[in-house]
């Protein structure tokens, strides 16, 4: 007798409405920009609603597709050289931004697709070696591939770097990495991202500023001027702050209950990115803390029934897939929302199912339909 899938309703529900309240945000953030730039009110949620439609055709997909078929090794590495090719042609074709890949009015960017591609090596690679983790034949093919994509992904996105280097890192561990390994391999991924911060004078004043928002310390020990000169090369504004201050501004003029949907301020013009990295500060904004809240209270339903799929998951394979694709979007979204209260340096990174782009959303419905289909075959 066929074993009767069950589908996690709770779970396929909260993805489900996250998408259509996040197409309903973008247009209330996007619309007067969008009237402003292009003469069209609906010019970025008509793009929304396109991606909109591919990512549920992809969920659906990913969602019926076993997910055992992908625990191959000419699925993993595969998947894996694509996206590096990617990376790889994506910092030649776009010289100023190394991001987008640009096929005609469309936009592809190659570190939304190296998250699965990364969730799919590491459940993969470490089901494979789990017996072995702590062999120097494991971490050393594991930190050059994990390693090699997450520079690829660093160059132009320091922050979907860190995603990667986190969830990389959680599946290690709970695989049972030695602390003494752990240590090492914490102490190489802050080297890496001192790195490539040190390699944007934009990034490196992001950080400095937050914890000495006027400089002043860093002034007291710069007494050549020269490393606050080089700081300032590349400011946009004044003020490297202001995002950061028209979030907070955002969040705390919504109060309990918000200004109402599409009554927000602070997205005329004030709030930079408003429809992409800063939504989850007009959500604060118009919705209040009531709906800031309910998009926190959703990421901590998809923590908890990642959680719940990986502890049930009796396949290596499954249960590693499970925790890399709910560490990779959770992380990303308290990451979202940790910058947009202030709570760390400023940092462009989308809110999964919430911020406007084609390539994110994809990517995360895709991983999240497998994760779907993961929790169906869970004892």
């Amino acid at each position: 007798m066929a074993q009767i899938r069950k589908t996690d309703w709770t779970l396929f529900t909260t993805i489900v409405v996250m998408v259509f309240f996040g197409a309903v945000m973008v247009y209330s953030a996007s619309s007067v920009m969008a009237e402003l730039k292009f003469g069209n009110t609906y010019y970025f949620i008509v793009r929304q609603g396109f991606w909109v439609a591919i990512a549920i055709g992809v969920f659906m997909l990913m969602k019926r597709t076993d997910y055992s078929n992908l625990n191959h090794a000419g699925v993993a590495f595969s998947f894996m050289g694509l996206v590096l090719m990617a990376l790889l042609a994506v910092y030649f074709l776009d010289g100023h931004q190394h991001r987008w890949l640009r096929l005609g009015p469309v936009g592809l960017q190659p570190s939304e697709l190296a998250k699965p591609a990364l969730a799919i090596f590491l459940a993969y690679f470490v089901s494979l070696r789990a017996r072995a983790i702590n062999n120097r034949h494991t971490l050393f093919p594991a930190l050059a591939a994990v390693g090699l994509v997450t520079a690829g992904v660093a160059v132009a996105d320091l922050g979907t770097a860190i995603v990667l280097m986190l969830t990389a890192a959680s599946i290690f561990f709970v695989a049972g990495l030695e602390l003494k390994y752990c240590g090492a391999v914490i102490l190489i991924a802050l080297v890496g991202v001192g790195f490539f911060a040190a390699q944007r004078p934009y990034r490196m004043r992001r950080i400095i500023t937050y914890v000495d928002p006027q400089l002043k310390k860093t002034m007291e020990l710069d007494k050549s001027g020269r490393f606050v000169a080089w700081l300032n090369t590349s400011l946009v504004t004044k003020d490297t702050n202001y995002q950061l201050k028209q979030s907070k501004i955002a969040v705390g003029v919504g109060g309990v209950l918000g200004q109402g949907l599409m009554q927000g301020r602070q997205k005329l013009l004030y709030l930079p990115e408003a429809h992409t990295d800063t939504i989850y500060a007009v959500v604060g904004e118009e919705l209040g803390l009531i709906g800031a809240g309910a998009v926190l209270v959703a990421f901590c339903l998809i923590l908890w029934r990642g959680i719940r799929v990986t502890v049930r998951m009796e396949d290596d394979f499954g249960r590693y897939l499970a925790l890399s694709i709910t560490t990779m979007l959770v992380v990303q979204g308290f990451m979202n929302m940790s910058v947009v209260l202030g709570m760390m340096p400023t940092k462009g990174i989308p809110l999964p199912m919430i911020s406007f782009g084609g390539s994110s959303l994809v990517a995360t419905l895709g991983s999240l339909g497998l994760l779907l289909n993961i929790s169906e075959n869970a004892s």
